[in-house]
């Protein structure tokens, strides 16, 4: 591996050493510097672009060149000639200053190249012809090539550190904006233009009097030739893997016109390439956003879904079917209609095996060791309907629907060296109809109104059932000689005079939400603006549970327990409980510019109002509040700004927090909840700052959170063996957490080089076995990288990633360190032969045992006769050095854990692709 990146910094080294560098200063006819001119060099023999380059604000430039070459440079700037001089390079670095003269005419000025990059107030815009050399195939691939774009590792884009919360394919919103979607399945040679809208609005009337810079949205925009037809492309393959017979088929095929488009994406196979995986199907929220996400206000209706492996890389086996469709129509400019409809099938066979070591051995909990062998089904259903109506600027009418389905089983194997072998089976079928409506109307230059509602209808219905095996002749021996379930099955009331524990539980719940708000925007002047917001949350949650089991002769039993809460009363082994939740809010924000600096100070006064019911005891907590906040934005210049920001947050907790009875979260987990819990309250700061320079192609940015919890909720959890009961209460402690992200980016001739760091730190207070402690945790990672972008030569991309992660657990202290270095060659041969392979290496080290290491290795190995080729061959390979599994080290608040995931075996594949 070190032989292999020093010989790739060689090869990447002797090519860029071959160059030299241009620079100057652009001017206009009074000497005045001017900032964003257009400087580009073509070569005169190839006439291909061969650098090019935006001033700065001094209005400065340079262009990285080959020596001993002629070359056209062409200088311009809007509303000004553009001027087009010869130069010769040799050895050594030239500098030259160009002058523009005002143009007067009415002729429009042709150029022969476009730029790379061009900048429109907010808007950067990428030619993506300009960064392609060929081996290009679908939108990531292009994308990971721009300066300032990054393509995270879910599958995100970002930009400038921030995540693309919506991106667009002309002007309309691909399946409501999920850029892992597009990314994965727009086809590259349909790109022509890639428009990156920073301080993005949905709605005009608000982008003036609004803070929108953590908004980032991205149109592309389609070639021509590519409207009113159909484009995109269809792959087939098939393979062989040591157990099964391979399959893949995958049709992605566009429709855009300017009224209406149509997006079809499906996919078959049993290789695990999918464009959406189970999770991410489950986060698709289809564009809603709470109205209530800036009052101050979180409030969590919970997640009641299987919380199985659902990561596609750690499965042994998958088999999943995909059919999406996405379109969009504008009978008239006022109206437009969107919607999607997207269904997901998956089938997974997953095996982990795991050490799972405790925070203290005093505290009499036996460490464990794990295997889990589990299959995975889960069919998922998405439609929305969209509807938006803009007569004229001063309304626009929004509506959403958004339906969601799913039912989702998992059946699993555990065998642990505590409990012996279990069986497990889960069953989910949950639903929700959300639904969001917002109008927006500006009375005159001075009065905004605006109102958002949402409304979200949820019925989740979860299904558990253990079998463990139990000898009923030990029942009345010492505790140490009895099965290890034994103990917690007298506390559930379970009949334990059987040859096996069938545990199960029904479980029921329904939500209804809503979220609405009023906004009034004053405008005092072209600097300043004040906002009213009136707004409600009103929450109702229905949960009922039931703990039974069946005996060995099939019939019913329902279990009375005997386990008791710290006050000593009576747990049940139901639930029948009803929660309501009401906020009132009314906020104030004032928003000034001055200078540099945009200042919005502002607070909410809320009204909160809190019950459950449960078994005809009624609990009530009703409470006023004050909510400040405050935000700060510099702008340095154009391009470098640097934001503050400090709220105070109130969170709430769901129903099944506050529920009494006791809950089977698995056979080895129990809770039950505490109908008095109160709110958790929080100090949030935040500072981000940002700078893209594209004179000297050099890319900063950097986060830093930090937050602070009052009176927050925690647990307390108590073990009997690997067996933990847990309940809920509100903490007199404060937790703590910060973070901190940079990243440096730095284009040195054709190599663009990067320096990432991640810091974090938490500080978490709990009660195990009745006894306080304090887990604290801090984690360093840091991952330099190097990237080539030559447009004939082979690509390489070289990383490193090291990462350490110190943890603190009261009695008990661990540290993992994790080295990672990887590459990846991307090169296009021959103009008809297009090459790929990525290598990683990780190893991992506890300090404690022997440092455990695996490696990925994939490639791929493709023919077309040219770009334009309608067919195209590929052979794939996964897996290629057959690794059995990968492992992962990490702690938690009370253990330490170690874990073996089994993932699919070395397969290749040959596929077929054809090009509309």
């Amino acid at each position: 591996m070190r032989n292999i990146f020093i010989l790739a910094l060689l090869l990447v080294t002797s090519i860029t050493s071959a160059q030299i560098t241009v620079q100057g200063v652009v001017k206009d006819s009074i000497g005045a510097p001017l900032e964003l001119a257009n400087v580009i060099a073509i070569n005169k023999e190839t006439k291909a672009m061969a650098s090019y380059a935006i001033t700065n604000d001094k209005g400065r430039f340079k262009l990285d060149l080959d020596k001993n070459t002629t070359y056209t440079v062409q200088v311009s700037y809007i509303g000004m000639k553009t001027l087009s001089e010869e130069i010769t390079t040799k050895e050594t670095n030239i500098t030259k200053n160009y002058t523009l003269q005002n143009d007067n005419a009415l002729d429009a000025v042709e150029l022969t190249y476009e730029m790379p990059v061009t900048i429109k107030g907010d808007t950067l815009v990428y030619n993506a012809d300009s960064f392609k050399d060929g081996s290009e195939r679908k939108l990531e691939d292009v994308l990971k090539k721009l300066p300032g774009v990054e393509i995270n590792d879910d599958g995100q884009i970002e930009v400038e550190g921030k995540v693309v919360n919506k991106l667009m394919v002309n002007g309309k919103d691909f399946f409501d904006g999920d850029s892992k979607l597009a990314t994965k399945n727009i086809p590259s040679n349909a790109v022509d233009k890639i428009q990156v809208l920073r301080n993005y609005s949905e709605v005009g009337q608000l982008r003036g009097v609004q803070n929108n810079q953590d908004n980032v949205a991205i149109n592309i925009k389609l070639k021509e030739g590519k409207e009113n037809f159909w484009f995109g492309d269809v792959t087939a393959g098939a393979g062989k893997a040591p157990d099964k017979d391979l399959f893949l088929v995958q049709p992605k095929l566009f429709y855009y016109s300017p009224k209406y488009s149509i997006n079809v994406i499906g996919d078959m196979n049993n290789i695990g390439e999918v464009a959406l995986t189970n999770r991410d199907i489950r986060n698709f929220g289809g564009g809603f956003r709470r109205p209530s996400q800036s009052s101050g206000t979180n409030i969590n209706l919970g997640n009641n879904g299987l919380g199985g492996l659902t990561n596609l890389g750690n499965a042994q086996a998958i088999d999943t079917k995909l059919g999406a469709g996405n379109f969009s129509y504008s009978p008239n400019k006022a109206l437009d209609l969107s919607g999607f409809v997207i269904y997901n099938s998956s089938r997974l066979r997953t095996r982990e095996e795991s050490f799972v070591r405790y925070i203290d051995s005093d505290l009499g909990i036996p460490d464990e060791e794990t295997i889990e062998t589990g299959r995975e089904a889960s069919n998922q259903a998405l439609a929305k309907l969209s509807a938006s109506y803009k007569p004229n600027f001063n309304n626009q009418l929004d509506y959403d629907l958004l339906g969601r389905l799913s039912k989702d089983t998992e059946r699993q194997n555990q065998f642990s060296s505590v409990i012996g072998n279990t069986d497990q089976f889960e069953e989910v079928t949950p639903f929700s109809i959300n639904q969001n409506l917002n109008y927006y109307y500006t009375l005159d230059e001075k009065n905004i109104f605006a109102l958002e509602a949402q409304h979200l209808i949820s019925d989740e219905d979860p299904f558990y059932n253990a079998l463990l095996v139990n000898d009923p002749t030990n029942n009345d021996d010492p505790p140490q000689d009895q099965d290890a379930f034994d103990n917690t099955a007298l506390g559930l009331g379970f009949d334990r005079d059987q040859f096996g524990y069938n545990l199960n539980q029904n479980r029921r719940i329904k939500s209804n939400q809503l979220d609405a708000k009023v906004d009034y925007y004053y405008i005092l002047n072209n600097k300043s603006n004040i906002n009213l917001t009136l707004g409600t949350i009103l929450s109702n949650q229905k949960f009922n549970s039931n703990i039974f089991q069946f005996l060995d002769d099939g019939s019913f039993f329902d279990p009375v327990a005997s386990l008791t809460d710290e006050d000593g009363n009576l747990l049940r082994n139901e639930n029948d409980t009803e929660y309501n939740f009401s906020d009132v809010y009314l906020g104030f924000r004032y928003r000034v510019k001055t200078g540099k600096f945009t200042i919005t100070p502002g607070f909410s006064l809320h009204a909160y109002g809190n019950k459950n019911t449960q078994f005809g005891t009624e609990y009530k907590d009703n409470f006023f509040r004050v909510l400040p906040e405050f935000e700060t934005l510099i702008q340095f210049k154009k391009s470098e700004t640097l934001t503050f920001r400090y709220n105070m947050s109130n969170s709430f907790t769901d129903v099944t927090s506050l529920a009494e009875g006791l809950v089977l979260n698995s056979f080895n987990s129990i809770n039950y909840g505490n109908p008095e819990l109160q709110n958790s309250l929080s100090h949030n700061l935040n500072l981000r700052y940002f700078s893209f320079n594209l004179f000297n192609y050099t890319n900063v940015f950097a986060f830093a959170n930090y937050s602070k919890n009052i009176d927050q909720i925690r647990s307390s959890t108590n073990f009997d063996n690997v067996i933990r009961t847990s309940s809920f209460f509100n903490s007199s402690f404060a937790d703590e957490s910060a973070s901190l992200f940079g990243r440096v980016e730095r284009t040195f001739k054709k190599i663009r080089a990067r320096l990432g760091v991640r810091f974090s730190y938490s500080k978490r207070n709990q009660f195990v076995q009745d006894i306080r402690t304090v887990s604290e945790s801090f984690t360093q990672s840091y991952s330099p990288e190097l990237r080539t972008n030559f447009r004939e030569a082979p690509n390489v991309r070289l990383r490193y990633t090291y990462a350490v992660s110190d943890n603190d657990q009261g009695t008990t202290s661990t540290r993992f360190v994790t080295n990672s270095p990887s590459i990846e060659v991307d090169a296009y041969i021959w103009n008809s032969v297009t090459f790929r392979t990525d290598f990683t290496y990780t190893n991992q080290d506890d300090g404690v045992r022997p440092s455990q290491s695996f490696q990925t290795w994939d490639a791929s190995l493709a023919y077309r006769k040219d770009r334009d080729a309608k067919w195209e061959y590929e052979i794939k390979a996964s897996n290629l050095l057959d690794i059995d599994s990968r492992v992962n080290n990490s702690a938690g608040n009370i253990s330490v854990f170690n874990s073996e995931t089994f993932i699919q075996p070395r397969f290749v594949t040959f596929r077929v692709i054809y090009t509309l």
